[in-house]
């Protein structure tokens, strides 16, 4: 068996009390000030490894979401013109107004179409800004409005004619481009910003 006594003292233990203790310290100071110099080396070139690594994983996964989102976005664009030219009272006219149709009956097959069509559309609005289709609405809405417009004052049974030229003074009286072409400038504006 061993004893304490048997075994040697380090230098450190044999000298005075507080000289050991300041020699204690500076020997522990020796080996952890360069590993903690190691230490947050290390943490920093991890930290900045891994920062890079998060930024081109972000990267790509946004690259592949542009790869999905960029074709429904370009369709909405593209329906959102559609609608606009389609909303337009004179092409409405052209699809709507048959012979012998009077004033109510036009008047209530432009505003049901215009509706209809800005119906079928609404889930284009995520796909395109805010702005955007605030714009396409107030465009629908005040086509709705000049429509409306036309009709009052007029006998709800005359002949529908009346009614059209009606339309056509309000819209030369708004002038060019009109609302609804103000809407198809902005949406193409919108999806140039893509490219």
């Amino acid at each position: 068996m061993f004893s304490a006594s048997a075994l040697p003292l380090p230098p450190i233990l044999k000298t005075r009390p507080p000289a050991r203790i300041m020699e204690l310290f500076f020997e522990i100071l020796k080996y952890t000030i360069p590993a903690l110099i190691v230490f947050f080396t290390a943490y920093y070139l991890l930290k900045l490894l891994l920062d890079e690594r998060q930024r081109i994983d972000r990267m790509l996964l946004k690259q592949d979401a542009q790869k999905i989102t960029l074709p429904l976005r370009l369709q909405a664009y593209e329906r959102l013109t559609l609608l606009c030219d389609r909303v337009s009272i004179t092409n409405a006219l052209l699809r709507i107004r048959m012979p012998g149709m009077n004033v109510s009956e036009l008047k209530a097959g432009l505003l049901l179409n215009i509706s209809q069509e800005f119906e079928h559309n609404t889930s284009q609005q995520l796909f395109v800004s805010e702005t955007l289709w605030r714009i396409i609405t107030v465009a629908k809405d005040q086509t709705l409005r000049t429509i409306s417009e036309a009709a009052e004052g007029l006998d709800a049974t005359a002949d529908a004619g009346t009614f059209v030229d009606r339309l056509f003074e309000l819209l030369d009286a708004q002038g060019q481009p009109t609302i609804l072409q103000k809407a198809i400038i902005a949406v193409r504006t919108e999806a140039g910003q893509l490219f």
